[in-house]
């Protein structure tokens, strides 16, 4: 078996593998509290394996679309998306006091969902494009400034976990496409301190942040869902209270099926649960890494690393806030929560790494030159060029000298 397929079975194997952990965990963290709504135990479950297999289905046909093609409705994907992402402010159904949702018909859709995979997508092709950027203004215009538009965007419905995800997903992107790293660390801090004051500005957020520093000191108010995650992984122990067991989840951890679903698991498979899942995710993010640096292909090397780093920053913010290493942003679990428009979009990320994987860039676009590598061949060329004079001196030296002493020897 060719490596490439080696590391798309792998990679799908730990997909499905979660999926399939995701649909069980749904089910008991909203079996109950369904049963005690509708009657129907099972609504949330039909539901989310719904969307699982719209997703499936999805990844299937991109595994063998050919990514190319992604790189050609670029631009037409991110207009569809900014103009999405501008619709839910004004048609968006309000959910505690959110505005991140469109109703079509039975069903809702979150534009914020598909703006990060276009995102992925065109940063993709942008940057195979042209020479990875050396200055501030380079990194700017016009990547940063259309990152920045949909970050500002998101942040109006709200939804600060997202764009947080949206600047991880571009910084990976960069990262591989050979943009020094003195650049992206002062981009960075400037990213950082425009955060901190979009956190500070919005008491909620805020309340957040205070919150994470301190949860007990506001137990029943902004601490509360810290409180009771905090709670739930505790009474897990080791080996947890029992798949379907486990009570935080019913009366205590509100919308536990969503981006606190890992508080859930926790509780009802202990610590031997939660550790089995990272190291799910840890091999996902290996395996999906290793696709991104083999591939030759320009545009496939860098849009595998966007999306790697998609799923797994994802999964990264959203263990760490549960966990209670860092606030809470509301981002979901991939694969694992409840969420029909995020469960797709991963699966889609998916099946566009498993086409990566296979075709190791031995596709049309494998004539495109990497212009990252071509351009560090070159200027390794050029220092060589200009060293040459001195080292030719040198060489003359060496040779009058070895001259000089075979006239001595045979005097």
């Amino acid at each position: 078996m060719k490596k490439g397929q080696l590391e798309a079975h792998l990679l799908l194997f730990v997909t499905l593998g979660l999926v399939a952990f995701g649909l069980v965990m749904v089910y008991s963290a909203t079996s109950a509290p369904a049963a005690l709504g509708n009657g129907d135990p099972s609504s949330f479950l039909k539901r989310q394996g719904t969307y699982a297999v719209l997703g499936l289905a999805l990844l299937i046909l991109l595994s063998r679309a050919g990514f190319p093609m992604l790189r050609r409705i670029a631009p037409a994907l991110v207009a569809v998306s900014g103009l999405l992402c501008l619709a839910v402010l004004v048609v968006g159904d309000p959910v505690n006091g959110a505005r991140r949702w469109i109703a079509v018909g039975p069903a809702v859709f979150q534009p914020s969902e598909l703006a990060k995979l276009s995102l992925a997508v065109w940063a993709a092709a942008y940057l195979s494009r042209v020479r990875p950027p050396q200055t501030l203004g380079q990194l700017v215009r016009p990547l940063g400034l259309l990152v920045g538009t949909f970050c500002v965007l998101l942040l109006l419905e709200p939804d600060l976990g997202t764009a947080i995800t949206l600047v991880l997903m571009v910084a990976g992107i960069l990262l591989v496409a050979g943009t020094p790293l003195r650049l992206l660390a002062g981009a960075g801090a400037i990213v950082v301190t425009l955060g901190v004051a979009a956190i500070w500005l919005e008491p909620y957020r805020r309340a957040r942040v205070l919150s994470f520093l301190d949860p007990w000191s506001d137990a029943e108010g902004a601490g509360y869902q810290t409180v009771q995650a905090m709670q739930a992984l505790g009474s897990g122990g080791l080996f947890g209270v029992g798949l379907g067991e486990g009570v935080t989840k019913i009366n205590y951890l509100p919308e536990a099926h969503t981006d606190m679903i890992l508080a859930v698991i926790g509780e009802e498979l202990g610590l031997v649960g939660v550790a089995v899942l990272i190291a799910a995710y840890t091999v996902f993010a290996y395996t999906a890494l290793r696709i991104a640096l083999r591939c030759r292909d320009p545009f496939g090397k860098r849009l595998a690393a966007g999306l790697a780093t998609l799923v797994c920053g994802q999964a990264a913010v959203n263990l760490a806030a549960v966990l209670g290493v860092a606030p809470l942003t509301g981002i979901p679990l991939p694969f694992v929560s409840y969420g029909g428009s995020n469960l797709v979009v991963a699966l889609a990320s998916v099946g566009i790494l498993l086409n990566i994987a296979v075709n190791r860039g031995q596709q049309r676009t494998a004539r495109v030159p990497d212009r990252s590598r071509r351009d560090r061949r070159a200027s390794d060329a050029g220092a060589r060029g200009r060293g040459s004079p001195e080292r030719a001196g040198r060489e003359r030296e060496l040779r009058r000298v070895a001259r000089s002493n075979r006239s001595a020897a045979r005097s």
